[in-house]
């Protein structure tokens, strides 16, 4: 017997649009349902998905995707539109490496016409859709889904700045944590039910028509009434952004009432211009644990994952013993205060701790302004985020020579998210970078060891980690130079020299390859002059492992430096020019050609 039928049904668009409207809200119970079972079981994003179901569901009765257009933002909240466009089974594979992903995906399903990773992306995108379908005298719909949240985001602003009046466009502001249209008391609450009421619409459009017929005076009165209205409101909501930039704004409506979100996708439609529709979710609905604490159910471990203390939080916890000891250190981070590890330091250190929401750009160039006027700024950033702020590193803080120390966390492979959150661009970015030093830690000690030596720097400085606990490989290394580790005593005729938690697969190559070592490095930029007096004479072969892209990282730079024997090869094993490949192994690090089998692989090959 089908345990969801109702969502059975709503899987074909054509059926989901004949439910009646008793049958809507047992479905999105049923949906909720869903979402719990398979999310805390396989993990993803769990509170921001509960939020949103009675306006997924909406928005699929009231368009005709994927001939229309549905663009979300992130789209770490269109689990429903999943469900809703056939891929309910994939929930079982979710977040896994073939399996289905955790965003939108254009590779994916044709409902997801536009595939995103990262923030405030979306009305851009949607803006791009909905001109191009202008421009094709087309009636398709463009819609975009973003959170309040995204509207921290600098693009978000320039797309708005950027926006005709005439596209069939819809802008969804899914208000959940932080009020934007902040209104007053209990007569600007009655004002909104009674703008998002049955007959109030119809009865505008009407009322519209008539003034406008009146002969000579009709367009003048029109304006004078708009004029006025406007200014009424204002005094209720203060000044409305939207409204300000020439689009057609509704709202705020509460959701989570289907009714409601219906009658106002409706008049969005028949409204025939840019529009803005407002409205309030709950992250977490349905769900008590998710509600009551939002921000931990943000993101859902699969089940029985065992916790480690990772790099983050220990990074978090060095950061704010330090600060303690120096009032010149202030932490910065882009609405990602926990994932990177900083809250015990928010908690600590509040005066001294900004966090610039999703605007890594603006945080950059934020803390070349700090180290400029004599503070000592930490920005703690996901490697896949700092991407956005490499006009800013160089600019603004590598010219200028600015001590500041970036905290570079999610380093590597990312295997739950994906491609989009590959960690593997930063090294090969930041060696580019004059002034710039860069190190890669391989245990909290280590961690700990860097964090003091940087914290004089006068020049800017980069820390990168990967998202796990101390690498305990590392721990049968001894050290023969600054930052430099080794785990062999006699001549070798293999070495692997490697940095970060690919050690591992170092280490597991090493174990099954006759006479093999490993060289750990902790600084990457300078590169360690001393490492060629460390290689043991007679080697045959040097390999360079990397857990990031090939061309520009340190295995390429090393290369072109190092002088070896004319009878050594130097071998250079990292990510290929690639996003992301298909599972072929079981073994992400086999899947990108930078796993033990490879280079055992690579030394065979001669």
């Amino acid at each position: 017997m089908e345990k969801y039928p109702l969502i059975a049904r709503a899987e074909n668009g054509a059926e989901l649009k004949k439910m009646n409207k008793d049958e809507l809200l047992p479905l999105c119970s049923e949906i909720r349902e869903f979402l719990i079972e398979k999310v805390t079981e396989h993990g993803g994003h769990l509170g921001s998905n509960l939020g949103v179901v009675e306006l997924t569901v909406a928005l699929h009765r009231a368009f005709d995707f994927p001939n229309d257009h549905l663009i979300f933002d992130v789209g770490h909240q269109s689990y429903t539109h999943k469900i809703l466009t056939g891929r309910r089974e994939g929930f079982d594979k979710l977040r896994q490496r073939g399996g289905m992903s955790g965003f939108t995906k254009r590779e994916e399903s044709e409902f997801d016409c536009f595939g995103a990773g990262h923030s405030s992306t979306s009305v851009s995108a949607a803006i791009g859709f909905a001109e191009a379908e202008r421009m094709n005298g087309s009636d398709k719909y463009t819609v975009a889904v973003l959170g309040d949240g995204a509207f921290t985001g600098g693009m978000v602003h320039e797309a708005l700045n950027n926006c005709r009046r005439d596209l069939k466009l819809i802008i969804i502001l899914n208000e959940n944590e932080m009020s934007i249209s902040k209104n007053t008391g209990a007569f600007a609450s009655l004002i909104s039910k009674i703008r998002a009421s049955k007959n109030y619409y119809r009865n505008k459009r009407r009322t519209v028509k008539i003034i406008k017929r009146i002969p000579l005076i009709g367009k003048g009165l029109f304006a004078l009434i708009k004029k006025i209205k406007k200014g009424f409101k204002n005094k209720l909501y203060k000044s409305n952004y939207f409204e300000d930039l020439g689009l057609y704004y509704l709202g705020p409506a509460d959701g989570n009432d289907m009714t409601k979100v219906e009658r106002l996708l409706s008049e969005a439609k028949n409204a025939s211009q840019s529009t803005v529709i407002h409205l309030r979710t709950v992250k977490g609905r349905g769900y008590m644990p998710a509600e009551k604490d939002p921000g931990a159910f943000h993101s859902v471990s699969p089940k029985d994952t065992e916790k480690v203390k990772n790099f983050s939080s220990r990074m978090g916890e060095v950061l704010t013993e330090l600060a303690s000891e120096n009032e010149k250190i202030c932490a910065v981070t882009a609405a990602m205060a926990s994932g990177t590890g900083l809250v015990g330091f928010q908690k600590a250190h509040s005066d001294r701790f900004f966090d610039v929401g999703i605007a890594e750009e603006h945080a950059l160039t934020f803390c070349a302004g700090l180290a400029a006027n004599d503070y000592k700024p930490y920005f703690a950033v996901y490697s896949s985020f700092l991407q956005r702020g490499y006009d800013n590193l160089i600019h603004d803080i590598a010219l200028q020579n600015l001590p500041v120390t970036v905290l570079v966390d999610r380093a590597g492979i990312s295997e739950g998210d994906g491609a989009t959150h590959h960690g593997i661009f930063d090294v090969s970015f930041l060696m580019q970078i004059p002034n710039m030093s860069v190190f890669a830690p391989a245990s909290f000690k280590s961690l700990e060891r860097i964090m003091k030596i940087t914290q004089g720097s006068s020049s800017p400085v980069a820390i990168r980690y990967s998202n796990c606990g101390d690498i305990k490989e590392f721990t049968d290394f001894v050290p023969v130079s600054d930052f430099v580790y080794k785990n062999f005593e006699n001549e070798c005729e293999t070495v692997i020299i490697t940095y970060g938690r690919i050690v591992s697969e170092a280490v597991k190559a090493a174990s099954k390859l006759p006479s093999c070592g490993v060289i750990l490095i902790e600084r990457l930029k300078p590169i360690c002059d001393a490492l060629e007096s460390i290689l043991p004479k007679g080697v045959k072969n040097v390999i360079f492992l990397e857990e990031g892209i090939k061309n520009g990282g340190t295995g390429m730079v090393l290369g072109q430096d190092i002088s070896l024997p004319d009878d050594c090869r130097y071998i250079h094993l990292a990510i290929d020019d690639v996003f992301d490949t298909p599972l072929s192994t079981g073994n992400i690090y086999s899947d990108f050609g930078i796993g033990a089998d490879d280079i055992i692989g690579a030394i065979k090959n001669k």
